[in-house]
């Protein structure tokens, strides 16, 4: 498929913090993703049935735990990977004959104590075809922080994910990690041409510093970048609104195609055409930074240098509090070092 259109649709979180029950939350799951079928439904109907990419907010089916102990909010909000919500998004996703993607907290069996930020890909035919954890958070638990079983279980390639599927290789990237260059450019590196970019984040009339992160990742690894954002945060004890609007689609020259403002809105969609990026990336000259990089450079930077430790939690009780004194530590050990 040469080309196609994708929307980045901007649509409303109700959070469950204020359900007191996992049958509660289902609930109020089972609802929105039946109000999100039914706008896909209509954008599609209004946008073309090409239509084969849709990427929604980051933790669009819950919000995000607020002040919920990791134990409280895993038994409340988190999915089970097989269970009945992505099952439900399984059968979305088929119906509307589309690749979706999206954001959501998930419990993994090899690690029962903890829960995982996950962004997911699935295909129309109904198969999560990609599930990428969530590496950098600042009160959740990541898979750097149980590292070296989790390598154990997935391998390197399990971490850094990337699909390839009939309209393209796919990478997500989870909300303020496009902030962090180095996990773009690794799934880059395994051939991901569009990055499905979940997100809740504030906008405004200033260019916020996710905005030029989006600008920067799609020029630097000549990718498109499918960002959604919330349409509003609904149920918790923050404004509404706070996280509202800016969804948009970025082109694999750092070329701004779509942008919608606040509000529930599919004005966020545009051509993906695989074509033209794979003509650029294979075209040498100097615009073809991709090609240009020099990893080897760089390589031993990183392996001789430790900032935040993995395996953190090895041994340790998941807490919310460990979170930020590691990162008090962190910040003690660097500026001993006159490294910041």
């Amino acid at each position: 498929m040469d080309s196609y259109r994708a929307i980045a649709l901007q649509t409303r979180c109700d959070a469950v913090n204020r359900v007191r029950s996992k049958e509660d939350a289902l609930i109020t799951m089972r609802t929105t993703i039946a109000r999100i079928d039914e706008q896909i439904f209509g954008a599609i109907a209004f946008i073309g049935s090409d239509t084969k990419l849709v990427v929604l907010p980051e933790y669009f089916l819950t919000g995000f735990p607020m002040g919920e102990s990791i134990d409280e909010w895993r038994e409340k909000a988190c999915l089970e990977i097989d269970g009945e919500i992505y099952e439900r998004l399984g059968k979305l996703a088929q119906d509307r004959r589309i690749h979706l993607s999206g954001n959501a907290y998930e419990i993994d069996p090899h690690f029962p104590d903890l829960y995982f930020q996950t962004s997911f890909v699935i295909s129309p035919a109904g198969d999560i075809i990609l599930r990428y954890r969530r590496l950098n958070s600042m009160f959740a638990p990541t898979p750097h922080d149980v590292w070296q079983k989790y390598l154990d279980v997935y391998g390197l390639e399990g971490v850094f994910p990337v699909a390839r599927t009939e309209i393209g290789n796919l990478a997500c990237i989870a909300s303020e990690e496009i902030l962090y260059p180095e996990v773009a450019r690794c799934l880059a590196m395994r051939g991901a041409e569009i990055f499905c970019h979940s997100s809740s984040e504030v906008y405004g009339m200033e260019r916020t510093p996710k905005l030029v992160a989006k600008y920067a990742r799609a020029f630097e690894n000549m990718a498109f970048v499918v960002s959604a954002n919330s349409g509003g945060l609904a149920g918790i004890a923050i404004p509404e609104n706070s996280t509202d609007g800016g969804s948009c689609i970025i082109d694999h020259r750092g070329i701004l195609l779509a942008q919608t403002g606040q509000g529930e809105s599919i004005n966020a969609f545009a051509e993906i055409d695989l074509a033209a990026l794979r003509r650029n990336r294979r075209r040498p000259g100097m615009a073809n930074t991709l090609s240009r990089q020099r990893f080897e450079l760089y390589a031993g930077s990183y392996l001789s240098n430790s900032f935040y430790p993995p395996n953190s939690l090895d041994g340790k009780r998941a807490e919310r509090a460990h979170f930020i004194e590691t990162q008090r530590d962190v910040i003690a050990r660097l500026a001993e070092e006159n490294k910041i």
